[in-house]
């Protein structure tokens, strides 16, 4: 079978190296894409010869057309682009600095659009593709995340339109809304906030970043073909359920 080609951003941790080992096993080469260089290039060489890391920052236009560049010269097409980079800077709006609430926005949801532009031309000219947008159950709204919130609606928003404008070329495109996650970032958090947030689940239970791997699995399967535009809720029920 050919390979197929698969890129991953923000795949050095977490869910996106959890996204990568899960796209190798379905035997993709997989482009992990990070701007950590220790972790993405460690994680690349235990995965072998189906993946490599490519060092890019996402907000970067030069460096997003390059990295395209550099895999379109190698491979000669992509198939699944996960963009799952992203970051935090959570304050209450009276405290949030104007550089936090620019670099999130910059990174979460102008970097994705910046990746889904390039991609999606790529994409729309081999009549083919699928990409894969991971959101966050925070669109619907959290305290303390105004610019985070607002990056991730944005998101959803660039999802749905995408799905409208290259529907007709072949090419689908999702995004996932993960809800508590058990990443390094929730690691952090303080033992009795944990608590709290877990109690607040209707699972009582936290995630595992294998939960996203799957539904991004499930989106880019080649018998999933009549599924567009939609935003799958991967949080255990919170979306459900009332905000902490």
């Amino acid at each position: 079978m050919d390979k197929r080609i698969a890129i991953i951003t923000g795949a050095a941790k977490g869910i996106g190296k959890a996204i990568a080992e899960r796209m190798v096993n379905e035997n993709y080469t997989t482009i992990l894409v990070d701007v950590d260089n220790e972790n993405g290039e460690k994680l690349a060489n235990d995965l072998g010869a189906n993946a490599r890391f490519i060092s890019c920052d996402i907000s970067n236009e030069n460096g997003v057309t390059a990295l395209f560049d550099a895999v379109k010269n190698e491979f000669g097409s992509v198939d699944v682009i996960v963009n799952n980079a992203g970051i935090i800077r959570d304050n209450v709006i009276w405290k949030m600095p104007v550089e936090d609430f620019d670099k999130v926005v910059d990174i979460n949801l102008k970097g994705t659009w910046l990746m889904c532009k390039v991609a999606g031309t790529l994409m729309r000219e081999q009549q083919s593709g699928r990409i894969v947008n991971i959101a966050s159950r925070a669109w619907l709204g959290n305290r303390g995340q105004s610019n985070y919130s607002a990056s991730k609606a944005g998101v959803v928003g660039l999802t749905r339109v995408l799905a409208l404008e290259l529907g007709k070329y072949g090419v689908l495109v999702n995004a996932i809304a993960p809800g508590l996650i058990d990443t390094p970032l929730t690691q952090k958090l303080p033992e009795n906030v944990q608590e709290k947030l877990i109690e607040a689940q209707p699972t009582k239970s936290m995630g595992q970043p294998e939960d996203i791997a799957n539904a991004v699995a499930f989106l880019c399967d080649s018998n999933t073909q009549f599924i567009t535009g939609q935003t799958i809720y991967v949080d255990g029920g919170k979306s459900i359920g009332a905000g902490l």
